[in-house]
């Protein structure tokens, strides 16, 4: 019987010697090129994938995918959620539109949004952010704790600490497993209406003919977290935290308001208002400065605030403005207060971050309600 026919092909070498290569053995090796390019673009891939990522280059980054952090209802239907207790306020709606501005390693998002404050009248963007035990089950009908982050310098048109590379999101998840802090919902506005002309600051403040920053930061920014988050109705729930300008405004905005908000962690703080946008109205100047207020807050006993002052030893000017303030008002009736002095520390976020770890998000958070687990 003849054997069967095998295709075949023949090359000829350089002294001209023929070779013969059968089809099958083409196929294979070519099957085997394709291995090895299919192999190579895979490690280049996994390779690319998180410089992409981080370098937030599409399609390696979800950076504006639509973000939502809580159910308004319970199916989708209207029907309301039940809260696990009396003391949570469910989200009101309605719910904003939300993108992604960045997602952290455990996964959790840094969400951001512009609105125009239906009560200040600004608009203004604001980032947001929830640990990852506000999706533990265990946790899905309790309010949490909101953070109002206040960032220092121009304050305008971003927050830093939004930024990851500070850490502020991460910290909070790390603090609380261990034990030293509450899991915070975070929320960071704009703090001034446009960028800074020559340190022309606005105070946190409604200074007459000027656009409403005080009711922007005490009104519209927290109507934003409870109509999108589980937050917890009164304000031991409520505390802000702010480095210099940002302090300040925190500092102020407890004094000025203790039957909403209950903390503050100021870092190296302004004690009292310095905007040159003052001139002129001097009353509305002593309604937001935070040695008047607390004269007032002792004299009427309380409601109790919590005031956790920080500074680093090389912040030369700050120092002896907290220390007087301390000395006057601190630990007197109502007004309760701390101090983080951080060694080395400089006039700067990275510093106050060190300081919120040593105690002072530890002392806020002894005062604030935490999320109630489900039965």
């Amino acid at each position: 019987m003849p054997e069967p026919l095998m295709s075949h092909t023949s090359t000829k070498t350089r002294n001209g010697a023929e070779t013969y290569e059968s089809r099958g053995h083409r196929r294979a090796s070519k099957a085997r090129r394709w291995l090895v390019a299919v192999v190579c673009v895979g490690l280049l891939g996994a390779i690319a994938w998180p410089v992409m990522s981080y370098f937030e280059i599409p399609p390696f980054t979800d950076k504006g995918d639509p973000i939502s952090y809580g159910k308004i209802d319970n199916k989708g239907d209207g029907t309301p959620r039940k809260p696990v207790d009396s003391k949570t306020l469910m989200p009101t709606g309605p719910a904003a539109d939300f993108k992604i501005a960045s997602t952290l390693g455990n996964g959790t998002h840094v969400g951001v949004v512009k609105i125009t404050g239906k009560k200040s009248g600004f608009t203004g963007k604001v980032w947001v952010w929830a640990p990852k035990e506000y999706d533990d089950p265990k946790y899905d009908k309790s309010g949490f704790p909101v953070l109002i982050a206040l960032p220092g310098g121009p304050g305008f048109p971003s927050n830093y600490w939004m930024d990851n590379n500070l850490k502020l999101e991460s910290s909070i998840s790390k603090w609380a497993e261990e034990g030293k802090g509450k899991p915070f919902l975070l929320a960071m506005p704009v703090l001034n209406p446009k960028p800074d002309d020559g340190g022309l600051y606005w105070d946190g403040s409604d200074i007459p003919g000027q656009p409403k920053m005080g009711t922007w930061l005490t009104e519209d920014v927290p109507d934003l977290m409870r109509q999108n988050f589980r937050t917890i109705k009164s304000r031991d729930g409520w505390a802000f935290m702010g480095s210099s300008s940002g302090g300040f405004a925190g500092l102020k905005a407890v004094l000025k308001h203790p039957d909403k908000f209950k903390a503050v962690i100021a870092s190296g703080p302004d004690i009292v208002p310095d905007s040159r946008l003052w001139n002129g109205h001097p009353e509305e100047k002593a309604e937001n400065n935070p040695e008047v207020l607390s004269k007032r807050l002792i004299a009427a006993k309380g409601p109790d605030v919590y005031l956790a002052f920080q500074y680093g030893t090389k912040e030369s000017s700050v120092i002896p403005k907290v220390n007087k303030y301390i000395a006057t008002y601190g630990n007197k009736g109502p007004i309760h207060t701390h101090l983080e002095v951080i060694q080395g520390g400089r006039h700067n976020a990275v510093t106050y971050v060190k300081g919120m770890e040593a105690s002072s998000m530890q002392w806020i958070s002894e005062q604030i309600e935490g999320p109630t687990p489900s039965p």
